[in-house]
């Protein structure tokens, strides 16, 4: 099993310490978003192999230039190789998720051609045993069921993919997928099985156009990825799961996030990839898939809805959220007690955002006028002689601020984040005349 190294938190262990996490937990293979050197070098002489990646603001240059794809892996393969065992390099992250301009658009034209120049690159100093890919999240398909209806987008299934897929098979890589069955499960809870979910195996489903039975969401998802392949005429190119996991905690809005069924997700997700004969899917039964979870940390500097940060297997001082062994052998019964969850159903009644305690108060000041400038009246309420201006503290017109702005924005995408100085609660900071704005799940 692999593991995604991702360094988004500003108190995270050291480079040298995460090495040794990464090496005591067993980690067959490590997964970074860039080439580090000093990780590179750390991993030197160890028996982890190694995935690198090429920033996706570097994937226009090299795609142009042969001399600045020689360039790259002159400088971030090179010096390490062959005594740490970098074994991939991935050209961009989740690159046909960008679609809000014509650069990111532009953006996915470039991606193919930088992916030859790095293997040309490769192959110019006799390196084989390198594979190179790209991580592209379950948004490049437009449907994932049933499985045998898994079709890529039309925007991008003949202009990129397809010759997307053409590279991968040429040089026997593989298509190297992002895949959450959390995701599709917590936006409709009610219609999906939570057991389905986490390889409970007390529920399946049979695609009527196959006849092939389902037991878990993750063999549905990856199955329809092989069959959007085969509609591109490519039946053969093997699947690695580049992430995949599932958050250890969340916002009230986020049902389903948390520690047991993290643990629960995972340790299942662990036994079948390890399983001996491999599993595979439905679709390709005896497959091994080799799989990286995500994460290594909870990361606190993630932007977006809480789950973006409570992903990990370690805590960010090194500890673990939960008991997990990497290497599939140990027995599910020598596991300790996890705390029952209390939000597999989605939470209904109101929510607010607030000021998280202990942020500092020269940030809250800013992000109280960042707020109040988006307008449309949100901070009219905060102003002297107003019903909510006293008491006037900065983290109380914080909280009313974040709150209004929060249930002013969540329509378009607005999320309780505020760089870190905000959480939801359903406790009611509404006092006196002054009400908060609230948010009606």
């Amino acid at each position: 099993m692999g593991i995604n190294y991702g360094r988004v938190g500003n108190n995270l262990p050291s480079l040298s310490r995460s090495i040794e996490h990464i090496r005591s937990m067993r980690a067959g293979r490590v997964k970074l978003y860039d080439a580090n050197p000093e990780i590179l070098k750390l991993l030197s002489g160890t028996e982890v192999q190694v995935s690198i990646m090429v920033q996706n603001r570097e994937i226009p240059s090299i795609a142009s230039s042969q001399v600045l794809a020689d360039e790259w892996v002159r400088s971030n393969v090179l010096p390490y190789y062959p005594g740490t065992m970098i074994r991939f390099v991935l050209v961009g992250n989740e690159v046909l998720s960008y679609n809000s301009t014509d650069r990111d658009r532009l953006l996915w034209h470039d991606l193919v051609p930088a992916m030859h120049r790095i293997r040309n690159s490769l192959r110019s100093k006799s390196i084989r045993n390198i594979k190179v890919g790209t991580p592209l999240a379950m948004d490049v398909v437009e449907s994932t069921f049933p499985p045998s209806s898994g079709r890529f987008r039309t925007d991008v299934a003949e202009s990129v993919v397809l010759p997307l897929v053409h590279f991968l098979n040429s040089s026997r890589s593989y298509f190297f997928i992002d895949v959450y069955p959390y995701f599709p499960w917590s936006q409709n809870p009610s219609d999906i099985s939570l057991d389905f979910a986490l390889f409970g195996g007390n529920f399946n489903y049979t695609d009527p156009a196959t006849g092939l039975t389902y037991t878990n969401l993750l063999d549905q998802m990856l199955d329809s990825i092989t069959f959007a392949m085969e509609r591109l005429g490519y039946s053969n190119i093997p699947l690695l799961i580049a992430e995949t996991g599932w958050p250890n905690s969340g916002d009230i809005d986020e049902p389903g996030a948390n520690i047991y069924n993290a643990a629960t997700y995972n340790r299942n997700l662990i036994k079948k990839m390890t399983a001996k004969p491999p599993a595979g899917t439905p679709a390709r039964p005896g497959v091994i898939i080799p799989t990286f979870i995500f994460s290594l940390y909870d990361e606190n500097c993630k932007a977006g809805p809480g789950t973006e940060r409570h992903w990990g297997l370690l805590h960010a001082n090194g500890s673990a959220v939960y008991e997990i062994d990497l290497t599939g052998k140990r027995p599910a019964s020598t596991y300790g007690a996890l705390p029952l969850p209390t939000n597999n159903r989605p939470y209904k009644g109101k929510a607010w955002c607030v000021a998280r305690t202990g942020g500092n108060l020269t940030d809250l000041g800013s992000a109280l006028s960042s707020a109040c400038r988006s307008g449309n009246g949100i901070c009219d309420a905060l102003a002297p002689g107003r019903e909510c201006h006293e008491p006037a503290s900065t983290f109380r017109h914080a909280g009313y601020a974040f709150s209004a702005y929060w249930a002013r924005f969540r329509s378009r995408g607005a999320t309780c984040y505020f760089d870190g100085l905000a959480e939801q609660t359903a406790r009611d900071p509404s006092g006196g005349s002054c009400e908060f704005p609230s948010v009606t799940l």
